[in-house]
């Protein structure tokens, strides 16, 4: 779950998911499927993502304040 938090966060202050995988050293497919099973476990979308935008839903935001 840590990995998770930590991929979350990392996508969060990046804004973009392509970012954050090159900034984790993972893979894009690796960084989408944990940042949907994270949002499966908390039964929650953290994030609002378009083809060419990410942003915090307000769920999101107070997971990454916490």
């Amino acid at each position: 779950m840590f990995s998770a938090m930590t991929t979350f966060v990392r996508i969060a202050e990046m804004g973009s998911l392509t970012a954050a995988s090159v900034a984790l050293d993972k893979s894009l497919p690796t960084v989408v499927r944990t940042l949907a099973a994270l949002e499966k476990r908390l039964g929650t979308r953290l994030l609002n993502r378009t083809t060419r935008k990410i942003r915090l839903t307000d769920e999101g935001a107070q997971y990454l304040q916490h």
